[in-house]
């Protein structure tokens, strides 16, 4: 098969703060972990039965940093990127493996007077399609700043859009 696709979308509330690591080179890293929820009724009991999956979230350099700033534990946010499943031996030599989230797009979802407002977190192939985009939908756009990790955004500027 020559076409492939890795992408996920999540809709879930944050389960701690966002940890961040910074390298030497200026890049940065934060990890968070995403809670999303199942709800069903069990057909034979008629029981309501629900499931949490817990997602780890990681988050690169400016988006990071936005994250960091601005999102709290509980907050309910939308997430796209790819999984990403990486191999590591443990202290007694065995393989473990982890999967998680490579966050290339983020919404904060929580309301105003909750949190710091609505932000959205564009990919590049997103900034270049952004004028197609506002005239299809403008009422949406317009209510949603939007932070981007390309090179046009000013670096000592510490606003989000």
């Amino acid at each position: 098969m020559a076409g492939t696709l890795n992408k996920v979308m999540l809709i879930g509330h944050t389960g701690d703060e966002v940890k961040m690591h910074y390298f030497e080179g200026g890049g940065s890293i934060g990890r968070f972990p995403l809670a999303t929820n199942e709800e069903y009724t069990n057909r034979t009991t008629g029981e309501r039965v629900s499931n949490t999956e817990w997602h780890n979230i990681v988050v690169r350099n400016k988006g990071a940093e936005v994250c960091e700033k601005y999102l709290k534990k509980g907050d309910k946010v939308y997430i796209e990127g790819r999984i990403k499943t990486r191999k590591w031996q443990d202290d007694k030599g065995m393989d473990r493996y982890s999967t998680e989230i490579q966050c290339t797009d983020f919404t904060f979802l929580t309301p105003k007077d909750q949190q710091g407002g609505p932000v959205q977190q564009p990919s590049q192939s997103q900034n270049q399609s952004n004028n197609t985009q506002q005239q299809s939908q403008p009422a949406q756009q317009e209510s949603q700043p939007q932070v981007s990790q390309s090179s046009s955004v000013d670096e000592d500027d510490d606003l989000p859009f």
